[in-house]
């Protein structure tokens, strides 16, 4: 056994559990109906051939212990046997699992990695697991690993939390489509809470559904989707897209990056309703233009701090930030202010926790220095804790720093971040919140050219693996990178391994569009979670506020390939723009703010492949939108489909949403294919409490319109199964910096050149490396680009663009 640390919030919940426990007996009734309606009508046996070798444990070789092909496992600091039983369901023969004291960790009873114990699986298939359990605890699961080809025996996924049941009851779910490389699978039960898990009569059969007919008739359409520009335009500058948990999108601008209004006070935000095509503008109270901000579980949206002042001419001071915050409600359409933060944060984080909580960090305070405080908003107070409440490690983490939430509570800073280099160290860390310490994660590629790129937990949540994609610089101004990094955050010492490169497109630097070449790629990239399972890549430019990409592409998390060659945005969608899934699969993108200070108000759709492959599966019926963790939903759909899963709407801005996932939910089909119960994480930290879209998706990968369920309520009776990933990491843990005021920033921070035009123009710091280091070449640029008359604000010229002495940049 090896000891770990438990934190003192996850020492609580689990106290709270223990003393649950013994009052087990009086809430059996009660986890009939919070745990499992398929408990209370259970299907009948398969007649098919069952893959599981030895599954009533009849079989024993000798002197053995376990009967044949079965086997214990585990993990943590616990005390568990794991032996045979005569409280059998059938025959002579169960299995029991007894955890005596827990800590940290499981007990495992699984079949044997063994070729001739552990069934043999087809990839792209799907299996019904089913077996007979009583238990004692409701903390267990349904556990699977898979043997690939290639890498060996991993963890796959958790299916399934088994609920307390005094006598045998009969569970049954479905797996995951298997992946590539897959030809063996081994699962049981594990136990991560103190009681027993007897179980018997396991079964498994092969029920993979044949994809629907081919009945397409879009032409290039069927393979790669296509897009369309609205016939409206946008109203208003939106820096920030938000889907509502009503399907409606928000899309606030505040100043939009207008100076103008900005001294006007002029601050707008719009909302979008796809159903109707409307647009509404909605009054808004102070600049949010480069806020953060997230949804909170109730579904208001919580936006952070904003634009205190633009920088100045003369140097003296860069971007402000300000304390301020508000939530945003569906519900009336309206700002309220919370209580301010502790400071101000322009580009903050702001990441969502297992509790409800949101924690940010980084961001420009109200003197341009660069943020060191962290800041937490309490769920259960409705309001930012004073600093001294909040854990501070005094790190400056930058701007808009991805923060992705682990499975055990921790954050991942992915690397991806807004303007100039990483943070110190490898450029990617993982932060224990409770313990206040920081571990590097080595192997991001050139993680000083990562500024603008974008970070995303792949689907399925529960394999823990982010992508981070492209970037640049803006200080420095290279070509936008092709790099492309993965990293599994389930193994002992997770690290960064090279991805696929970025595909190549179109790039347009003022002379109309033409191939990429060499290492090529794009910044401002956008990331956007598909119901079937992808990730659509799109838009981007190849330099700072400049050059846009036109390219898209799939990217696969099965196998980790971009499918490229996809229709392409006809608007160039660069710096201020986003793209975001739709309610009903559709992606919606928006804005484009180059250097020269326009701003672009077209709206894009794209309609992925699959919405062209005949009809839609139908939910028809969700029994309770009101979701508990830990718990079984039932749903019904029009015809079978082969999964389903929630995805949590976006709120993105600047190639930042830490908090887009897809959330596998493994299903449990009736014997009509069209009654399907769900079976919900037990873990909030794997898919945070809020409004979720529910997405059934077909043998064909076509996805119905999402349902809107909400995933919270009271504490489950159930601890939440977290696994003991990333535990061994090889960097040492740092404990916090020295406590200081901040971090000095320098006012050209976001890589503009202030001496010349108005204060929305942004001349580069650094021309592109092609472009010659004389007035003339720089001129011509300025020129292509559309920058129009520049004014030079004060005596400097810094770039030579007025060696005349005539106050503008670039006259003959």
């Amino acid at each position: 056994m090896t000891l770990n640390v438990t934190p003192p919030r996850r020492r609580a919940r689990r106290e709270r559990h223990r003393r649950r426990l013994s009052a087990a007996t009086a809430l059996l009734l009660a986890s009939g109906a919070s745990f499992g309606l398929l408990l209370a009508a259970p299907g009948p046996a398969r007649a098919g051939t069952n893959l599981v070798n030895n599954p009533g444990f009849e079989a024993v070789r000798g002197a053995e212990t376990l009967p044949t092909c079965w086997e214990s496992s585990g993990w943590g600091d616990n005390d568990a046997t794991v032996t045979t039983t005569g409280q059998a369901h059938s025959g002579d023969r169960a299995l029991a699992v007894s955890v005596t004291r827990r800590v940290t960790g499981d007990r495992k009873a699984l079949m044997a990695e063994d070729p001739a114990c552990a069934p043999g699986v087809t990839p792209s298939h799907q299996y019904d697991l089913s077996l007979w359990y009583k238990s004692t605890t409701p903390d267990a699961s349904i556990t699977v690993f898979r043997h690939d080809a290639k890498a060996g025996w991993q963890y796959w996924t958790d299916l399934k939390a088994l609920p307390f049941s005094e006598r045998y009851a009969r569970v049954e779910v479905r797996t995951p489509v298997v992946p590539p490389g897959t030809d063996q699978i081994t699962w049981g039960v594990s136990v991560y809470g103190t009681g027993t898990v007897t179980t018997d009569d396991y079964d498994m059969q092969d029920v993979t559904q044949a994809p629907p007919g081919d009945d397409c008739t879009a032409g290039k359409a069927c393979t790669k989707g296509s897009w369309a520009v609205m016939p409206f335009k946008n109203p208003v500058r939106s820096m920030h897209s938000v889907v509502l948990r009503n399907g409606k999108v928000l899309l606030v601008a505040g100043s939009g990056n207008d100076p103008d209004l900005f001294k006007a006070g002029t601050f707008t935000s719009a909302l979008y309703d796809p159903k109707t095509g409307a647009m509404k503008t909605i009054p808004t109270p102070v600049d949010m233009f480069c806020a953060g901000h997230v949804q909170l579980s109730d579904g208001r949206v919580l936006i952070m701090s904003g634009n205190k002042a633009y920088p100045a001419a003369d140097g003296s001071h860069g971007y402000e930030g300000f304390k301020d915050s508000y939530v945003f409600d569906p519900a009336d359409e309206s700002y309220a202010k919370t209580n301010d933060m502790n400071e101000g944060h322009w580009y903050p984080s702001a990441t969502l926790l297992g509790n409800g909580d949101v924690i940010s960090f980084g961001g420009l305070k109200e003197d341009s220095t660069g943020s060191v405080t962290a800041e937490k908003f309490s769920q259960a107070q409705q309001k930012w804790l004073p600093r001294t409440e909040v854990n501070q490690t005094w790190s400056y983490w930058g701007l808009y720093p991805s923060m992705i939430l682990m499975q055990d509570g921790r954050l991942f800073y992915s690397g991806s971040h807004v303007f100039g280099n990483g943070t110190p160290g490898t450029g990617a860390s993982v932060y224990d919140y409770d313990a206040n310490k920081v571990t590097d994660v080595p192997g991001l590629q050139d993680k000083d050219h990562r500024d603008q790129s974008m970070s995303v937990l792949l689907p399925p949540a529960q394999d823990q693996r982010v992508l981070t994609m492209g970037g640049g610089n803006v200080n420095s101004n290279p070509e936008a990178s092709r790099l492309t990094d993965i990293v599994d955050l389930k193994q002992p010492s997770p690290r960064y391994v090279p991805g696929p490169l970025l595909p190549q497109g179109t790039v347009d630097q003022g002379q109309g569009p033409k191939p990429e070449t060499g290492a090529q790629g794009k910044m401002y990239v956008s990331a956007v979670l598909l119901p079937d399972g992808k990730v659509l890549e799109t838009g981007g430019g190849l330099h700072d506020r400049a050059d846009p990409v036109y390219e898209a592409s799939f990217f696969d998390p099965v196998d980790n390939t971009f499918q490229a060659g996809l229709p392409t945005d006809p608007v160039p969608r660069t710096y201020h723009s986003s793209a975001f899934l739709l309610p009903d699969g559709r992606v919606m993108a928006v804005g484009d703010n180059p250097g020269n200070g326009t701003f672009d108000d077209h709206v894009s759709v794209y309609t992925p492949p699959y919405l062209y492959k005949g009809p839609r599966p139908q939910i028809t019926s969700v029994a309770n939108d009101r979701w508990q963790y830990a718990s079984t939903q039932r749903v019904t759909v029009d015809r079978p489909v082969v999964k389903a899963e929630l995805i949590r709407p976006a709120a993105v801005t600047h190639s930042s949403d830490p908090n887009q996932r897809f959330v596998d939910l493994p299903m449990t089909v009736g014997g009509d294919g069209k009654t399907i119960d769900l079976n919900v994480t037990s873990n909030p930290d794997m898919a945070p409490p809020g409004w979720y879209m529910l997405f059934a998706v077909d043998a064909d990968g076509v996805p119905s319109v999402a349902s809107w369920v909400h995933l919270g309520g009271p504490e489950a009776m159930a601890a939440p199964m977290v696994h003991g990933f990333a535990d061994r990491m090889e960097k040492t843990p740092r404990p916090p910096e020295p406590p200081r005021a901040s971090h000095p920033v320098s006012p050209q921070i976001a890589g503009c050149d202030r001496h010349y035009g108005a204060e929305n123009v942004c001349v580069p710091t650094v021309f592109p490396k092609a472009v010659a280091e004389t007035t003339r070449a720089r001129c011509a640029w300025l020129e292509d680009h559309g920058y129009g008359a520049l004014r030079v604000n004060g005596r400097d010229d810094p770039l030579k663009l007025d060696p005349k002495g005539t106050g503008w940049a670039c006259r003959p």
